[in-house]
Order: structure tokens, then C-alpha cells, then sequence
């Protein structure tokens, strides 16, 4: 490449150079703990330029204060900020208006004097004629959880005082670009809370410069690096002006490159600025980068890795055969690594826990915690989200084939994933099968009887189980409160759901479902025929849930003054919403149906796993949109015409089948085997639901306890407010009731921590490399441009696609079709008012799938990424039996 004529100058650091100036700061006195005197930008590069063998141009830092200094000299600041802090993400127009009057009031207000007279000292230390980059630096910039990566402006080659106080002042004005502003707003970042640095640093003028990252941001992956590398400046990648050349190194070698024809390059102008350049073509090919140098950079970037203490996105200048660091922060993009024991370095495979009970969203460590403890299996956290480590399980041919099995039922995307991690050679290790010898197995389980009494006495055991913990807990406070969830709570909730005859009456209902669809599959050529032969299956607490909803709609139907009411009323004002309605004319009986309503499912809500997501019962107005959508969409004594309405087109399709069965060869033999599996699907299917309803049941009972304590400690100042409490663990809790103590600290950094957690898709399979697995279809039966997804309920249907990612924001008419991220039972209540459902998360015994084929609604599940693809309004077409959706307009 040509060199650039202005060389390589100015990068070393001036002897001696130092200050402790109010507003001005040398970077080597700088380092991470100084992000709120020089921003995030400004303490990573004090901090890089403090570890040994990493090059960083020679500054200072404009502090804070200087930023305060200047926008102190402006009053009208404080009105603008208060103005702009009322408005909301999506209102692009007000955004723009108020940030551009902000940018202008800053760059036209003069840099007060003593500001201008520290920076100008320090420019004369450095050399006021040298060139300079001048680069935001944000409070709220490269934070762990929030990079806010190109979000404020940089300028290159400033040259002269006058030149670099004038950028100073775009710099600070740059915190209030649209960009800035809408990012800080989705990021729960108050703007009058953040303030600008300024890093002033000698420029270089570099042959090549780029960004490394040092774990792959496609796949996660922590042991693969990948560096970006173009000729002359980073601004040529950065902008997107050309492709860059990409180098992926894993263990000290270069394992993929890609050479990129970079036409055009960014280089420093000898009078200031830059300029975009086209380059020779027979330059244009060559790479920016050989491939030790890409390891050597690679190098560099561990090394700063390890003093972060978590994987960086590094941006990096060529200059002499040498490589200057010009940035760091953190990749706030991969999802964690599930902690290991330390010391140990084998590899694992984790599969996802939340795609199991449809519930993908970060819980809060209450809830993890709370889940972790009571569950029947061991799980390890990582973003907030709980996952089962299946490598010993994979290790062992005879239980890899059992797991791959299950997982392919319930989620082929999950054992796709899985066998993607078990191609790669030597990940997984291969352990033998348990050599035989050992103490006698007990064999199989015996067959459980085909008898609807087996599931009346689960159902009474668990009854009787949550009315004696709901007894027992009454008299437990204080450190005596957790000795009794951990000794005898915890350990009774794990009996009940390990009960044998509830796992045999469980399997018994989806073993049958399983037969009767390959079986009519293969006699018959009937697809998921089990669809239609379990609607208004008996015993289903999850449907009877949706159509008790309906219950509460016929005595609200005939209340003009009550349905009046709930269509005025506030979301969030459940404190005295039901003393309310019982004042409104007809309200009495209104209240007493969602009383009733309530007393039976109010332990239940959206995300119910998490234990510290608000219940119906917190909440009720929750359930209002839903019950006047039933209102509206429906007639009186709709639930109980749907039901029978499902039983009569179950018992006609049990007839059917069975006619034809009787036609083939051995039909009478065959026609007795189906109608006994019609028989036993129909008396355990609907006991499917009950187990998450007994475990959300005492999740509810457990709450109301330890909120009690949470309020105590608020009582005694050692809480803010009682749901501080779900920011602590379990034992963090039970630690804080025994010392009357708590670090405010560590709530305000979970707080924190959790809200970043919340923009991360969950993987399905998360390997201990870091990479993240989603899985794939792998089929050629799908229509072009059709979205492929897992058919779980028969049936086609064609309508409005809804899309809805907050129950309460549901407005839905007859017909239309739901499409969302996942349903867990609380959904249900929506299910009674549409014609199909499209989600994200699924299998075919997740509890949406269920009900879905309860109610007799087509239904596609595990459609990836459907809420995106899909517009709320657009017409679609889902084709439930062969499990793909058509996006019609």
C-alpha cells in the first residue's frame, strides 16, 4: 500500500508528562476506577495503557467536570433534559426536535476559560501543532452492560488549539444525538444522569487498523477470535465503507481468513481531517494483514481480555509493525458461561431449561435460585436463565440415544443443536457404557391401569399437600421461615413431583399420544390424528382455566355500568380495583366471579417459573383486557358449548378411525388396540397440566411468606422497598433475615445486571466455549419463503397475525391468529378467542402445544425468531399439521 505522507508521527508519550489539573487528566493517571471523572472511553484507555506490552497513544482526558463546568454557563440545559426525559423511545419526531436544540445550545455556548486554559496547558505539554484525535467519553460508555459502541462522535487529525476545543464541544454535544438518546432511553439510563469526557490523544497514522474480538460475536464462541483489518484508518470499517478482511483464530492459529477487495481507505489529511481514498487495484486484494500478525494482535487481545475479566471488542491501529490499542470495551452481546467449578476444565454441553417450560426471559436470582432448589435435577445460571449440563449424559452412547430422543419429541431444534456439538471431534468425549455387573435392575414400571380414579387421587394428594404447607407456614418467621422451606417444604414440593404414580400417569398420556400418531400415521396415513381425539380431554386445570374466564364474561355481559368500568380502568391500580368494582351498580357480583376466579387461578401469570413475577391475585387487572375481549368475541354459556363442542368432534374421530380400521387387514385387532389408547390418552392427558399447577400453587404460598420478611426488613431500613428482595439469591435472603444486613451494592449492580440480561436470546444449547446453538429444521418439504416451525395441533388455518408480547396488551378479535415468543398456562385464558397460534419457543408436549389442541387451534411452534418476521396485522396462513407458516401479504 502507498504510504500515507504524513507518516507514522507523534505517538510516544512526552517525558515526564503529568497533571492533576480539575480539568484536564493525563491517561497514564487514569484507570477504570475513574470512569466518572473521565467516562467509560476514557479509564479503559488509562487502564489499557497500564498493562504491560499494550501500546496506546499518548493524552489526557477532559473531564467531567469540565462538561458540568460548560453546561452549568446554560440554564435553559436543565428545562431541555427535563423535556426530553418525558418522552419515549418510539417518539422519533420528539427526539429528534429536542436533541438537535440540545446539540446546538452546547456547540454554540463558548468553552468557559478556565476549561479552555487546562486543555490548552495540556495541548502545549503534548505540542499544540501535533495532530489529535478528539473522543467522546461518556459516564454511561463501555459499560459491561451496555457498550453504547458508536454512539457518540470522534474526530481525527485535529490540529491546533483552536481546532480541538471546537471539537471538544461537538464531543459533548455529540451525547445528545438521536442515536445516543433513544439507546440511553432503552437502556432505563436517566440522560441527566450521564456526563461526557473528552480523550485527547496523539494521532496515528496507521498502515492498517481494525477490530478484533476476541470470542467469535456471531456464536459466542470464547475460544475463537476474530480479528477485522482494512488499510489506512478504522473509519473505513467502522462506517461501513468497505468489507473488511476477517481473520478467525483459535489457539494461536489462523483457522479461517477471508480477503476482502477493499476499494477505498480512510487517510489523515496533512491540513486536518480526512479524506476517502480509492485504492490501486492491485492494492485492493492484497490482505491488510498477514497471519502472524493477526495471531500476534490476537495475542494482545487475551492479554487484555484477562485484565478485564471478560471478552472485549478492541478497536487497533498498525503502526512500524507495531499495533496501538485505540479502544477497548466489552462484548455486551454473548450471552454468560455458566460458572464451573474451579479447577476443572472439561468441556459442557447445556440445554436450555426455559425452552423446556416456556418461559425464555431472565429471571431475577430470587427466582433461579428459588427454582434451582426446588427442581428435580441439578442447573447451573448464566443470564439469568437456568440450564441443565447433559455432557455425561451425551458421553454414553445408550443415554445419548435416550436423551437425543426425548429432545427430538419435545424440540427437534434442541437435538439438532446437540448433534451440530457431537459432530465436532473430541468436544464431547466418548465414555463406555456401565460395564454389566451390577446390582439387578428393577425393570420397567408396572403399566398403569386405565382408571380416571388414578388421577382423582393425584389430584387430591397435591390438594391436600399445598393445604398443609399453606397450615404449616402460618407460625414460621424470620431465620425460622427458611429452616422450614429448606428441611421440610422444599423436600415435600421434590416428593411430590418425583410421587412415581404422577410420572407414570404423565407418560402413560403422552406415550399414548405418541402411539396413536404413529400408528394411525402408519395404518391409516393420518397425520397427528391424536389432535383431534383429545380435545376437551378430561381433568385439564390449564383449559378449564380458559373457559372459567368465559364464566366471568356472562356475569360481566349484562352490566353496563361494570363493563364501563373495567374499560376506564388504569393498568397497575389493583390495590383497590376490586373494592371498586364491588361500588359500581352490578359490581358485587362481578367482583365475586373474578374473586372466585382468583381463589382458583391467581397463583398463576405470565412467566410463573420466576417467582417474583407479579401474580393474577397482585395483579388483577391483569386479566381485564381478556375478559372484555371474551365480552365481546363470545355469547353467554360459551364455555360450556365449547366443550362439548370439542367432545363431539373427538367422539366422531374415535368412530371414524375406528370404521376404518376395521376395513384392513387384522382391522379388529387393530381397532381394539386404538380404542384402548383412545381411552387411556383421554383419562391422563389432561393430568399433563396438573404438576405445574400444583408447583405454581406453592410458589405462591412460599411469596406471600418471604414477601412478609422482605417487608420487615423494609420496617427496619434495611430494604429500600420489599422487591429489592429478588435481586438477592435464596440464601442471600436468608443471610440478610439472620444478620438484619444487606450490601445495597449488589442490589443496585443486580438491578442493573438483570436489565441488560433482558435484550439476550436465550440459546437453546450453550456450550462452556460460550458459542450458542439454536438448532435447525433441516427439511425440504417447506414452500419457499414459508417459515418452518414444529407442528404441534392438526389443521390449517388463515387469518390476522397479532402479535403480542405482553398478555395485558392483548386486543383480539375472533379469529385472529396469536403469535408471540412463548405461552405458558396463563395464556391460556387468550387461547378461548383465536383460530391459531404461531409462537417461537414450543415442542409437542409443552404446555402451549397442549392446550392448543385442547381448544382445536392449528398451531406451529419453535418458529424462529416468528414475532420479527411477522408484522402485527399481516394476513398468514398456518399449517399446523405440516408445521410451517405462509407470511400472504
Amino acid at each position: 500500500m502507498a504510504s500515507d505522507p504524513r507518516g507514522a508521527t507523534g505517538h510516544g508519550r512526552p517525558g515526564g508528562f503529568a497533571t492533576t489539573d480539575e480539568y484536564a487528566v493525563d491517561l497514564r493517571e487514569v484507570d477504570e476506577t475513574w470512569a466518572e471523572t473521565v467516562g467509560g472511553k476514557g479509564a479503559h484507555l488509562g487502564a489499557l495503557s497500564r498493562i504491560d506490552g499494550i501500546g496506546v497513544p499518548a493524552g489526557f482526558c477532559v473531564t467531567t467536570d469540565a462538561f458540568r463546568r460548560a453546561v452549568a454557563d446554560v440554564p435553559s440545559i436543565r428545562e431541555q433534559l427535563d423535556e426530553l426525559s418525558h418522552s419515549t423511545p418510539d417518539d422519533r419526531e420528539t427526539i429528534r426536535t429536542l436533541s438537535a436544540r440540545i446539540r446546538r445550545t452546547i456547540e454554540e455556548t463558548p468553552v468557559p476559560g478556565d476549561v479552555a486554559a487546562a486543555i490548552t496547558r495540556a495541548l502545549t505539554r503534548f505540542g499544540e501543532q501535533a495532530a489529535y484525535a478528539v473522543r467522546s467519553s461518556a459516564t454511561a460508555e463501555d459499560l459491561p452492560t451496555a457498550s453504547f459502541a458508536g454512539q457518540q462522535d470522534t474526530y481525527l487529525n485535529i490540529m491546533g488549539p483552536a481546532a480541538v476545543l471546537r471539537h471538544i464541544s461537538r464531543c459533548w454535544a455529540s451525547m445528545f444525538t438521536e442515536r445516543a438518546v433513544i439507546y440511553r432511553q432503552r437502556n432505563g439510563i436517566d440522560h441527566r444522569a450521564v456526563h461526557m469526557g473528552v480523550v485527547v490523544q496523539q494521532m496515528v497514522f496507521p498502515h492498517a487498523a481494525g477490530v478484533l474480538f476476541t470470542a467469535d460475536p456471531v456464536t459466542g464462541n470464547r475460544e475463537v477470535a476474530t480479528v477485522d483489518a482494512g488499510f489506512g484508518l478504522g473509519e473505513a470499517l467502522v462506517s461501513g465503507l468497505v468489507n473488511p478482511d476477517v481473520f478467525r483464530v483459535r489457539n494461536g492459529e489462523v483457522v479461517t481468513r477471508t480477503i476482502a477487495a477493499k476499494e477505498r481507505a480512510v487517510l489523515a489529511v496533512p491540513t486536518g481531517g480526512t479524506r476517502d481514498v480509492v485504492l490501486d487495484p492491485r492494492e485492493r486484494e492484497l490482505p491488510a494483514l498477514t497471519d502472524a500478525q493477526a495471531v500476534r494482535l490476537v495475542e494482545l487481545g487475551r492479554r487484555i481480555e484477562a485484565h478485564f475479566g471478560r471478552p472485549q471488542d478492541i478497536e487497533w491501529c498498525l503502526v512500524d509493525d507495531g499495533f496501538r490499542i485505540v479502544q477497548s470495551r466489552p462484548i455486551t452481546t454473548l450471552f454468560p458461561v455458566p460458572a464451573q467449578e474451579s479447577g476443572i476444565e472439561e468441556n459442557h454441553v447445556y440445554v436450555s431449561v426455559g425452552h423446556q417450560q416456556m418461559m425464555t426471559d431472565p429471571m431475577k436470582p430470587l427466582g433461579f435460585s428459588m427454582w434451582q432448589l426446588t427442581a428435580m435435577v441439578p442447573m447451573v445460571e448464566a443470564g439469568g436463565r437456568l440450564f441443565v449440563d447433559v455432557t455425561r449424559r451425551l458421553a454414553s452412547p445408550t443415554s445419548r440415544d435416550g436423551l437425543l430422543d426425548v429432545m427430538g419429541k419435545g424440540d427437534p431444534l434442541v437435538r439438532d443443536a446437540l448433534e451440530t456439538v457431537l459432530a465436532r471431534d473430541g468436544f464431547v468425549p466418548s465414555l463406555p457404557d456401565p460395564a454389566p455387573g451390577g446390582p439387578p435392575s428393577a425393570g420397567a414400571p408396572d403399566p398403569i391401569a386405565t382408571d380416571p380414579a388414578v388421577v382423582t387421587e393425584l389430584v387430591e394428594r397435591s390438594r391436600a399437600s399445598v393445604a398443609a404447607l399453606e397450615r404449616d407456614i402460618r407460625t414460621r418467621t424470620g431465620p425460622a421461615l427458611f429452616a422450614f422451606l429448606l428441611e421440610d417444604a422444599f423436600e415435600e414440593h421434590r416428593r411430590i413431583l418425583a410421587d412415581p404414580l404422577s410420572m407414570r400417569a404423565i407418560m402413560a398420556g403422552m406415550d399414548a399420544t405418541w402411539w396413536l400418531n404413529d400408528m394411525l400415521g402408519e395404518w391409516l396415513g393420518e397425520k397427528n390424528a391424536a389432535d383431534t381425539l383429545t380435545l376437551s380431554a378430561p381433568d385439564n386445570v390449564t383449559s378449564q382455566m380458559g373457559l372459567a374466564l368465559l364464566d366471568v364474561a356472562d356475569v360481566i355481559r349484562p352490566r353496563p355500568e361494570v363493563l364501563a368500568f373495567l374499560r376506564d380502568v388504569e393498568p397497575g391500580r389493583d390495590a383497590t380495583f376490586l373494592e371498586d368494582l364491588a361500588r359500581v351498580p352490578g359490581g358485587g357480583e362481578a367482583r365475586d366471579a373474578i374473586e372466585a376466579y382468583l381463589d382458583r387461578y391467581g397463583m398463576r401469570c405470565v412467566g410463573e417459573i420466576d417467582i417474583t413475577r407479579p401474580r393474577w391475585r397482585e395483579q388483577p387487572t391483569t386479566l381485564v383486557p381478556v375478559i372484555l375481549d371474551n365480552v365481546r368475541n363470545f355469547g353467554p354459556g360459551a364455555a360450556g358449548r365449547r366443550f362439548e363442542e370439542g367432545r363431539r368432534k373427538a367422539r366422531q374421530k374415535e368412530q371414524d378411525v375406528l370404521s376404518r380400521l376395521r376395513t384392513l387387514p387384522d382391522g379388529e385387532q387393530k381397532a381394539d388396540e386404538t380404542r384402548r389408547m383412545i381411552d387411556r390418552v383421554r383419562t391422563f392427558i389432561g393430568y399433563r397440566e396438573y404438576p405445574k399447577y400444583d408447583i405454581i400453587s406453592r410458589y405462591f404460598v412460599y411469596k406471600r411468606a418471604l414477601l412478609t420478611e422482605a417487608e420487615r426488613l423494609v420496617r427496619a431500613g434495611v430494604l429500600r422497598e420489599k422487591e429489592d428482595a429478588f435481586y438477592l439469591t435464596f440464601q442471600e435472603f436468608h443471610e440478610a433475615v439472620c444478620a438484619n444486613r444487606v450490601d445495597e451494592r449488589l442490589i443496585r449492580q443486580r438491578k442493573e445486571t438483570f436489565r441488560s440480561y433482558q435484550a439476550l436470546p436465550t440459546p437453546r444449547v450453550l456450550t462452556s466455549d460460550g458459542e450458542a446453538l439454536v438448532g435447525a429444521y433441516r427439511r425440504d418439504d417447506v414452500p419457499a419463503g414459508a417459515l418452518t416451525g414444529l407442528p404441534v395441533s392438526t389443521g390449517t388455518v388463515e387469518g390476522r397475525a397479532r402479535v403480542v408480547l405482553d398478555m395485558a396488551e392483548a386486543d383480539l378479535e375472533a379469529g385472529d391468529i396469536l403469535v408471540t415468543t412463548f405461552t405458558d398456562p396463563s395464556w391460556s385464558p387468550l387461547f378461548v378467542g383465536i383460530a391459531g397460534l404461531v409462537t417461537e419457543v414450543g415442542g409437542l408436549m409443552t404446555h402451549g402445544a397442549v392446550i392448543a389442541r385442547e381448544y382445536g387451534l392449528p398451531a406451529v411452534v419453535g418458529v424462529e425468531r416468528a414475532t420479527r418476521q411477522i408484522r402485527d396485522g399481516q394476513r398468514i396462513r398456518v399449517h399446523g399439521t405440516d408445521g410451517y407458516v405462509e407470511v400472504l401479504d
